[in-house]
């Protein structure tokens, strides 16, 4: 879905950018999201907001994959 009307930026790109531990302040400089008409900055943010936040999850439950698996060859 197009989040940024004026830039043309999906919701997929902003949610690449806040997996990669981008903030919301470094996405908006990165892509020009929110930065002409400001009408989609609350999606915005909310994209990258729930994308960081799915992030650290999946990266929490990594290190705990990979440290069982380190135990249990070990």
């Amino acid at each position: 879905m197009i989040v940024c009307v004026c830039h043309r930026i999906s919701d997929r790109e902003i949610a690449r950018h806040a997996r990669a531990g981008l903030s919301f302040d470094e996405i908006q400089m990165e892509l020009g999201v929110a930065t002409q008409c400001g009408c989609c900055e609350q999606t915005a943010r909310e994209v990258a907001a729930q994308c960081s936040a799915s992030a650290t999850v999946a990266a929490l439950h990594n290190e705990a994959d990979q440290a069982a698996r380190h135990t249990f060859a070990g």
